[in-house]
């Protein structure tokens, strides 16, 4: 059943027919890092929904990123010079659970977007995330572990993960409720549900990665579909780092 999922998802991201698109609200989000607390921003450009689900969507939105997550959910966005991330919940997290200690784990239905920037310590996450799903590209990863600095890379893909290649640097994958994988290369913990996801590789100029990490409650593991849809740039299309 994962590789039968997998497979209508890579249908729907390899740039099958889009039904007729739905409106969705947009949602601003506060966030907070390196330069202090920013304001959620005001509006955006809200990306075309299928229609069946976009009653049920919203698209959250902070200074650097944005993603679709069910209506009625709760976002907060954090910022560095190695990136930015965006996490949308259906409780309300903040500055003060989000930055405390060590990196707090979530647990239970949670959606994060990622941006890790090649050029500065965000090279760190590219280099990990490469090793585990861009052979290809291990150059960029071994030229970063050569420095001597952080964890040592991992050897290959997590072997429970269910990995499709969509383009040479665009993966989506499927990491099963309970285990560690790709998915949980993020602030998201193993739980009860699976984390389908999607990672992005952007290798011109300063290396770029963009993640996309969705875990849903049974009953809306439908809209896991369009929302990594929407987090899918065109083809041939750059992404767009802050």
């Amino acid at each position: 059943m994962i590789r039968a999922g997998l497979a209508l998802l890579a249908l729907a991201w390899a740039g099958a027919a889009p039904a007729a698109p739905g409106r969705v609200p947009f949602v601003g989000c506060a966030s907070d890092g390196q330069q202090g607390p920013q304001a959620a921003p005001r509006r955006a450009t809200v990306p075309a929904v299928p229609r069946a689900a976009a009653s049920q969507l919203a698209y959250y939105v902070s200074g650097d990123l944005g993603v679709l997550a069910p209506r009625g959910w709760h976002c907060f966005g954090l910022y560095g010079s190695n990136g930015a991330i965006l996490i949308v919940t259906p409780q309300r997290l903040g500055a003060r659970e989000l930055l405390r200690g060590a990196t707090p784990s979530l647990h239970g239905p949670a959606i994060q977007i990622s941006d890790s920037l090649g050029g500065t310590s965000g090279r760190f996450e590219v280099a990990r995330v490469i090793a585990l799903a861009f052979p290809a590209q291990m150059d960029f990863a071994r030229r970063v572990a050569a420095e001597g600095i952080g964890d040592p890379l991992p050897t290959g893909p997590y072997p429970s993960d269910r990995i499709v290649r969509l383009r040479p640097t665009v993966v989506g994958y499927r990491t099963p409720s309970g285990r560690e994988g790709l998915g949980t290369a993020s602030r998201l913990a193993p739980d009860d549900r699976p984390i389908d996801g999607l990672a992005i590789l952007d290798t011109s100029d300063d290396w770029y990665l963009r993640k996309v990490d969705v875990r849903l409650p049974a009953a809306l593991a439908g809209l896991a579909t369009p929302i990594l849809n929407a987090a899918l740039p065109p083809r041939r299309a750059p992404l767009n780092p802050r």
